[in-house]
């Protein structure tokens, strides 16, 4: 017989842990790109002068902050993958 309650619950953590490690490693990402330097061609010029709508003209960050938040990002990531295995691994 299938306990569709605990393949429900499964099903839902699963889910839910996959969202997390999506969003952790898109911040990480955001975090890395703060290192990455804005050149003067990566700047578009707009027909009227206009402030360019959508266009970086600089880091968010600092590159120390971005790298900062890159490795939390991935020790979470790492520490929850860590955890499922020891779920797997060690499960009476």
């Amino acid at each position: 017989m299938i306990n569709w309650g605990a393949l429900g619950a499964v099903s839902l953590v699963s889910l839910a842990a996959g969202a997390v490690i999506v969003v952790l490693l898109a911040l990480a990402l955001v975090g890395l790109s703060a290192r990455e330097p804005v050149l003067a061609a990566d700047v578009a010029e707009s027909a009227d002068g206009a402030e360019p709508v959508g266009k970086a003209t600089g880091p968010v960050m600092s590159a120390a902050a971005g790298t900062a938040l890159a490795g939390l990002c991935l020790l979470a990531v790492a520490a929850i993958v860590v955890y499922g295995l020891a779920l797997i691994i060690f499960h009476h």
